[in-house]
């Protein structure tokens, strides 16, 4: 543990204008609070933040950074307030000071609820002051660097499960490669201490048979470049245990199919002498097609800056080589942190400097301003943190920075999110591909918008973004409202014109109070979504309404009881697409011309089913959810609907393509075949087939039975 002067020391050694008195006053402070408290280890409590100050002294952050260090766990485990802290610190350090602080005190639903509002609370203080996650990331990794004294697997599995998730990508984002890396081999060891061990046996086993082959290897690359006048450094090492098991994973090999598990820095004086070194490199030894990146020309967002190659090299093994400058290399190293010397406790100079650099903060921060909830939020955070990108260009030039997997859709959002709510198409390259084409690097992309297009649920599937995810979500909602404010108007009108009252708006208002809601639009979209019936709109509007039902002992009917030809519906579906207002019920496929009934169901609105349907029995004592729906198709709308037809065919050549043929020859589409059972003499198979309405589905069926090959065939 770092004594008082040793911490004080090591801070004036790289900022010699540091507030020593204010250090000194954090370290007795933070001391005399954590008192007799101690750790899993026996130790003293306070040890921790001495330690968690230390590692900030590594990355040579200012004495705002290192006394937050010293305070981080004071308000969370001691009776200290944010407002002591203000009072004897000062604002800034306060502030920095809650922004890591757990909420521990507060009570959620469940433990990952509770460790994605502690991720909200951690972006959004980030969003700030980039500082906090310094501090933060110090923290996680002093209690790794412990956790072995936690008596429990259990929690130390779910800690280290954290890590891995959150804190390790987001050392990454940040730069600070060996900060991710410590994070990544303390959980490995953990969570698969199995594949840890075997990894790390199998690399000793190498290094007995193989000798000092990195230093080898290093003395050759140095060698190459003697007389060149290029100042250079040579630094070689072996790859971590978790990077190996990942490329693993990855590549579906074994260790001894690796060949790539060194990696080599040279570093140069200044960005030209980069490429000179490339150079040298590949006119020695040949280069692996497909291993070439340069990231100084096009850095990554964190700011990191090199280039990558692998050459076949020294021995005739894979060498992966970085080449950069000294500036560089401290970037990759520190990341964010090698901005962060503060000349100033006020100065901003640093955070401004690289904001652009955080694109991805900012886009996270977007999305918690828009997320359902704690826990979609934090799976959307995972995503952006653990990608890889990918660089695509606009039509005039601009770059794009996406996650590797991400889809022409994801670059309609990013370049704006109105772009991608009204986006067609796409062009990529020139040429017209769907919206879900996975992007690759360099790609040209041109997004074809129409002011008519709206938001589809079936994107969700098209896109790898949390950003994109996040829109399509938040346009989907706000057309569901409006959708259920369309319904509930239509149904409002429906009952008050059976019960021969008009549904003028100025009537309608009357309801208003009595509901509780303030507006009309509100009140329609409630009915809509079933949190109201429209019946109690009419009777809050009409009381003797309810009291002559009441008086008369009148027994609810079901729509399905009225005669169809001359009851009006209460709801009326037109077109193709239902929407979200109104859809079919699970596992129902009916068509026009087929009866049907609607269920109020609250929160999703109309659900439509087959009159015949027996998943109707258990609304049957509820008459006052059921609703009359009939169809409103018009001939010129030529909306299709999905028919599921299960058929029994003999098992010989030819049956599948005479069945195909036939259902194309009636104008159907088949647009998903199940093989549900395959016997030697026959097999089962549902199809499911887009038709105009119940007499083109007939026509379908009747043709089918008529075929030698079909046994059995059957609407479901």
């Amino acid at each position: 543990m770092l004594r008082q002067y040793e911490l004080v020391d090591k801070v004036l050694a790289y900022d010699p204008a540091a507030d020593e008195a204010l250090i000194n006053r954090a370290y007795v402070f933070a001391t005399k609070m954590h008192g007799n408290q101690l750790r899993h280890s026996g130790d003293p409590y306070f040890s921790h933040p001495i330690e968690v100050a230390g590692i900030l002294t590594e990355l040579r952050l200012d004495a705002a950074t290192i006394i937050t260090g010293l305070l981080h766990d004071t308000i969370e485990d001691t009776d200290v307030t944010t407002e002591e802290i203000s009072s004897l610190f000062g604002g800034e350090i306060a502030e920095l000071v809650d922004g890591v602080t757990k909420l521990s005190q507060l009570e959620w639903d469940s433990e990952d609820a509770k460790q994605a509002e502690n991720f909200r609370k951690l972006l959004l203080a980030m969003s700030n002051d980039i500082r906090v996650l310094l501090v933060k990331l110090a923290d996680r990794l002093h209690n790794m660097r412990t956790l072995h004294h936690i008596p429990k697997e259990a929690k130390r599995r779910r800690i280290a499960q954290e890590t891995l998730d959150i804190y390790a990508p987001l050392a990454g984002r940040m730069g600070m490669h060996e900060f991710r890396e410590e994070l990544e081999d303390l959980s490995f060891k953990v969570i698969n201490p199995d594949a840890r061990s075997a990894i790390e046996v199998r690399l000793d086993d190498f290094r007995s048979e193989s000798g000092d082959v990195i230093e080898r290897i290093r003395t050759q690359i140095v060698g190459l470049f003697e007389g060149g006048g290029l100042d250079i450094e040579v630094h070689g090492r072996q790859k971590r245990s978790y990077s190996i098991w990942r490329k693993m994973q990855r590549r579906a090999s074994s260790l001894e199919q690796l060949s790539d598990i060194f990696a080599f820095r040279v570093l140069v004086a200044d960005e030209a002498s980069c490429y000179q070194a490339l150079g040298v490199l590949h006119r020695r030894w040949p280069s692996v097609p497909g291993r070439f990146k340069d990231y100084i020309s096009t850095p990554k967002n964190n700011g990191y800056r090199s280039i990558h190659t692998t050459i076949v090299g020294p021995e005739r093994k894979r060498v992966e080589i970085q080449v950069r400058t000294r500036e560089m290399h401290n970037i990759a190293e520190h990341g964010i942190a090698a901005h962060w010397i503060y000349k100033d406790s006020g100065s901003k100079e640093p955070k401004e400097a690289y904001a652009d650099t955080f694109g991805w903060l900012r886009q996270l921060v977007e999305m918690l301003e828009h997320g359902s909830s704690a826990e979609e939020f934090l799976e959307h955070s995972k995503l952006q943190l653990f990608s890889d990108q990918v660089f695509c260009f606009t039509p005039k030039g601009m770059l794009i920075n996406l996650p590797r997997g991400a889809t022409a859709l994801d670059f309609a959002y990013a370049v704006h999110t109105e772009v991608g709510d009204s986006c067609v198409g796409c062009k990529i390259n020139g040429r017209h591909m769907p919206l879900r084409t996975q992007l690759e690097n360099g790609d040209e992309v041109e997004i074809v918008r129409s002011k008519a297009q709206r938001p589809l649920a079936i994107w969700e599937n098209y896109v790898e973004t949390g950003k994109a995810r996040s829109a399509i979500r938040r346009a989907l909602r706000q057309t569901q409202q409006i959708e259920f404010e369309l319904l509930g108007r239509q149904m409002v009108q429906s009952v008050f014109e059976r019960e021969g009252k008009e549904p003028e708006d100025s009537v309608v208002e009357r309801a208003l109070g009595g509901l509780g809601h303030d507006h009309l639009n509100d009140l329609f979209a409630a009915v809509g979504e079933g949190v109201h019936s429209a019946q109690e709109v009419l009777e809050q509007v009409f009381p003797e309404v309810a009291t002559g039902r009441t008086a008369k002992k009148v027994k609810a009917k079901k729509p399905a009881d009225k005669d169809p030809l001359n009851a009006k519906p209460l709801v009326q579906l037109r077109g193709g697409v239902r929407g979200q207002a109104i859809r079919f019920a699970k596992d129902t496929f009916p068509l026009p011309g087929d009866r049907i009934v609607g269920i109020v169901t609250p929160g999703e609105g109309v659900v439509i089913y087959p009159i015949s349907s027996e998943m109707l029995e258990k609304f049957e004592n509820e008459p006052q959810r059921w609703v009359d729906v009939s169809w409103d198709v018009s001939d010129e709308e030529a909306a299709t609907f999905v028919s599921r037809l299960e058929v029994r065919a003999s098992n010989e050549v030819g049956a599948l393509g005479a069945i195909a043929t036939l259902i194309a020859d009636y104008s159907g589409n088949i647009n998903n075949m199940i093989l549900a059972r395959r016997d030697m003499d026959f097999y089962d198979i549902e199809l499911d087939i887009d038709v105009l309405d119940l007499k083109h589905a007939n026509r379908i069926v009747n043709a089918l039975k008529g075929l030698s090959v079909v046994n059995v065939v059957a609407r479901v």
